[in-house]
Formats: structure tokens, C-alpha cells, sequence
């Protein structure tokens, strides 16, 4: 295999894993919110605040990737989000 390609898919396969841990970093914020949103009695969707988080990202957005393409990315892992909080609350029901 060319030098150059494999050096390239090194470099992916270690962002790959740097993204990994981080989404699953952002997932546990996202648990935690949860968990201060049923002690508050806040609702899990609140699609201001989703849109505010989409906006962020795509305004720091350098490229190669389109904001629409960020947008897409971000609506899956916001769902995501939304699912664990979901799930962690009915699992966990109001005992915290």
C-alpha cells in the first residue's frame, strides 16, 4: 500500500477514536442534563435549545464539511442524546 495513503488512514483511525471518545464525552453531559431536567420537571425535547446547538456548531464550521452536512450529522447525535435521556429516565424514574 502507498506511504501516503496508509499514513492518511492512520490519521483517520485516530480521529475516528478521538471522535468516539468524545461523543460519548458530550453523551454523559447529556445524561447529567437529564438528570437536573426530571428534578426540575423539564421536558427532554426543547427544540430552542436544540437549534441554538446546531447553529453553534455550524457557525464554527470550517470545512471541507457543508453546514448541511454538519446539520445532519448533529440532528442524528442530538436524537441520540435525546433517546439516552429518555431511556436513563425511565430506567431511572423519579428516585433522583
Amino acid at each position: 500500500m502507498n506511504k501516503e495513503i496508509k499514513d492518511l488512514r492512520d490519521k483517520i483511525d485516530r480521529a475516528d477514536r478521538e471522535i468516539t471518545r468524545l461523543l460519548n464525552e458530550r453523551a454523559g453531559y447529556a445524561l447529567n442534563i437529564g438528570r437536573i431536567k426530571r428534578k426540575l420537571n423539564l421536558p427532554v425535547y426543547m427544540p430552542e435549545r436544540e437549534k441554538q446547538v446546531i447553529e453553534n456548531v455550524c457557525g464554527h464550521n470550517p470545512g471541507p464539511l457543508s453546514n448541511d452536512a454538519i446539520t445532519r450529522l448533529y440532528e442524528r447525535i442530538i436524537d441520540e442524546s435525546r433517546r439516552l435521556e429518555r431511556e436513563h429516565s425511565e430506567r431511572s424514574g423519579s428516585n433522583e
